[in-house]
């Protein structure tokens, strides 16, 4: 406990009141100035937050164990304003290690002045100093401990007129450039009037060579950067006599500059109900890690009022729009760059049913006025309404209003209305109250209806044009042409009017048709002809200019040979030759059925014995054309001769498929086959048995006339004994009832002939 230095001794002093009551008085005064001056009261860490009065320095303890060290207090510096000169702030920055902190700042400035502020709660204390001395400041770091450090600072206290550093900073990156805009402390702005700046790459360690001087206080610009590169940037202002002092600012980082465009990969436009469509937008960015997010501007074509800028973060976008055409543009941001936009146009939807029908009329007053109409339901709901009107090719203009009427009429237009030009119009409905002026651009309007109009309709000042001709026949063709363009129609085109006649001579006729179609074809023309031909298109004000005259013949009339029929013919022909030869050869089979082979023939019949001598000698009168052939047509006649001249009539035998039969055989000629038994076989009592001879096999029969003259040679051979040949020749015979008929063949008369004769 230190005194308050003095000591008040009144017991040894005599006292003497007059009364009592005014002794007490004058004890009471000397006992409250001894307490108030006889405590001294010292400040506690529990205190801190109190901002302590400056003490003199003697007051204060040794602090030679105080030294300075890296990791204790250190950067302690003092400065001031200019437009208060005596007052100076001391700043300093804490040591690493320290937990519990206390500081304390002893301010000097003459010999043997010294003022000390102890257990400081922060790290900067504002101090009033004289101008002309020299200042030294300490600040020490946990005086009460072994570990106290402290930190030294000396200056004339009328140099340490310090200003900055910035306030603010924004920056833009553009093309290379680094806009930078400053703004000061409010007690610097007076006083800067320029400043510098440095940069650097961010991996590079060091600044650039020149410093970059600011156009003015607030407003720099930096050239000649690398946009893919990061800087970092660091600002400070330009010294005077009001700014002694200009510390650089801290570092700024700028992120690298946004050059890329987004990429829309998505782009719906759907139609809804009520003369409104949804509009569905996606896009990417190729540099998404650099970027904060993206800005979406989107405005009417017409310019009707301004376009809205929306900020968003997702790459993504939904909007509610009429059928009125739209600009769009999309760039990507961050905080120091925007990106190229992309831009899409959103045109104007035309043509929708639900917008047309005829709910709009319009009536032309003049080339500054004119009044449209609408239906009375629309009223009804809406009060507020834009009309967009434009020729083509030129701007889209606009006005809008509130009516409660089915009528607007617009006087005072903004551009005159021009003769003989096309103009299309559009009614939007608004749901907001009056002023009926767009708040925003997302669902905010529908459209009602569309339709066209002419101040002053014209007639075509131009025709169709590329006429041509196909399809051309001895009748009739087909013409063919480019229609007339819509600025040069001056008027609403109700149709074409097409001009022809026999070239250089005939009555021309004309034939009318549709506006829409560009072809027509021309019937009842006579074969072989030229025609002259010509088209011009109409509207309500007349008939416009004729094209230039095309010509066209139609084709002369021939033998017409039917095409048709021809292909048929040859279809046949070659069906004929490639099926023909076993069509014919089947056909053969079943009318004209095919002699078999001898040796394959299964019908032969037999010759029996010596009995059949009458036999042999009729062959033998028979004179062979060509002996070698594959068949032998004999011809039965009535007999001349005596009954039993011949003890039977010749049968025609056909050969047996198996050739190894018996041979064996009887006299009597019998078929094997049923079927022909009747007209076949002779009398039993024309024939005449040989009983040296037993049949084993039973009897052959013909199968047809015809039989070959090798298997009747075979037959001899098996049923005449040898002994019979010389017998044979003293046989008279008679006119046989067999004649020979005809018998074909190419090859030569064969060896059996002589055989024959000498039966």
């Amino acid at each position: 406990m230190v005194g308050c230095g003095f000591h008040l001794k009144f017991l040894d002093s005599k006292c003497y009141c007059s009364t009592s009551q005014s002794c007490y008085l004058v004890l009471g005064l000397i006992l409250a100035y001894y307490i108030t001056f006889s405590t001294c009261v010292q400040a506690s860490p529990g205190t801190a937050d109190r901002v302590p009065s400056p003490v003199s320095c003697r007051s204060i303890t040794s602090l030679q164990h105080c030294r300075v060290h890296p990791d204790g207090v250190h950067d302690l510096d003092c400065f001031g304003k200019y437009n208060n000169r005596g007052t100076k702030l001391c700043v300093w920055k804490p040591g690493n290690h320290a937990q519990e902190r206390t500081y304390t700042l002893l301010i000097k400035q003459k010999e043997k002045k010294c003022r000390a502020y102890i257990n400081l709660p922060g790290l900067s204390k504002v101090i009033n100093l004289h101008e002309n001395y020299n200042l030294t400041a300490e600040v020490y770091e946990n005086t009460d401990t072994i570990n106290c450090t402290k930190a030294v600072f000396s200056a004339l206290p009328k140099n340490l007129l310090r200003c900055g550093p910035p306030h603010k900073l924004s920056v833009t990156r553009n093309s290379g450039k680094l806009d930078l805009n400053v703004s000061w402390e409010k007690e610097d702005m007076p006083v800067v009037t320029l400043y510098s700046v440095r940069y650097r790459a961010l991996s590079s360690l060091s600044w650039n060579r020149s410093l970059v001087r600011s156009q003015n206080e607030n407003r720099c610009t930096v050239e000649n950067l690398n946009s893919s590169l990061v800087y970092v940037v660091q600002i400070q202002c330009v010294a005077n006599d009001k700014c002694t002092q200009c510390p650089w600012s801290e570092t700024y980082t700028i992120p690298s500059e946004l050059t890329a465009q987004p990429v829309i990969v998505k782009f719906e436009d759907t139609a809804m109900e009520n003369g409104r469509r949804l509009l569905t937008l996606s896009w990417k960015f190729s540099a998404h890690q650099q970027l904060d997010g993206y800005y979406v501007t989107i405005g009417k074509e017409s310019e009707e009022d301004s376009s809205e800028r929306m900020y968003i973060t997702q790459p993504q976008l939904t909007l509610v729009l009429s059928y009125s055409a739209y600009y769009l543009n999309v760039s990507a941001v961050n905080n120091v760059s925007i990106s190229p936009a992309v831009s899409r146009t959103i045109p104007q939807k035309q043509d929708m049913p639900d917008v047309g029908l005829g709910k709009l009329n319009v009536t032309v007053h003049n080339n500054m006025s004119f009044s449209i109409y609408w239906k009375n339901e629309l009223s009804k709901t809406f009060v507020c309404f834009s009309v967009e009107w434009r020729r083509s090719g030129h701007k889209t203009l606009h006005m809008s209003f509130h009516e409660n009427a089915n009528y607007r009429t617009l006087s005072s237009l903004p551009e005159a209305l021009e003769p003989y030009s096309r103009y299309s119009i559009t009614l939007h409905a608004r749901p907001k109250k009056p002023p009926c002026n767009m708040k925003h651009i997302n669902n905010s309007e529908s459209t009602y209806g569309s339709t066209q109009f002419y101040f002053i309709e014209g007639t075509p000042v131009s025709a169709p044009t590329n006429i041509s001709s196909y399809n051309v026949t001895q009748k009739s063709v087909v013409l063919q042409w480019l229609s007339i363009p819509e600025e040069d129609i001056r008027g609403f085109l109700l149709g074409y009017t097409i001009h022809y006649r026999e070239f250089n001579w005939g009555t021309e006729k004309n034939v009318t048709v549709d506006p829409l179609s560009n072809y027509c074809e021309l019937g009842d023309l006579t074969s072989g002809t030229a025609y002259q031909v010509q088209i011009s298109g109409f509207t309500e004000a007349g008939a416009g200019v004729r094209s230039a005259p095309s010509f066209f013949k139609t084709d002369q009339e021939y033998f017409n040979i039917n095409v048709s029929g021809v292909v048929i013919i040859l279809a046949v022909v070659v069906t004929l030759l490639i099926f023909g030869p076993s069509v014919i050869k089947r056909t053969k089979v079943i009318v004209w059925p095919s002699i078999p082979h001898p040796g394959k023939s299964y019908t032969m019949q037999k010759i029996e014995g010596p009995c059949e001598l009458e036999l042999l000698e009729s062959i033998n009168t028979l004179k062979v054309e060509e002996w070698d052939t594959n068949s032998l047509q004999i011809v039965e006649k009535e007999a001349a001769t005596p009954a039993g001249t011949l003890p039977s009539t010749l049968q025609l035998l056909n050969a047996s498929e198996d050739e190894s039969y018996a041979p064996d055989m009887t006299c009597d000629w019998s078929q094997g086959e049923p079927e022909d038994a009747a007209s076949d076989i002779l009398p039993d009592d024309s024939t005449d048995t040989c009983p040296n001879i037993q049949q084993k096999n039973p009897p052959l029969a013909f199968s047809t006339d015809y039989t070959t003259m090798e298997m009747f040679h075979q037959g001899i051979s098996q049923v005449i004994p040898a002994n019979t040949v010389t017998q044979a020749t003293d046989l008279t015979v008679a006119k046989s009832e067999l004649d020979y008929v005809g018998q074909f063949s190419t090859s030569p008369i064969s060896d059996s002939e002589d055989m024959l004769k000498v039966l």
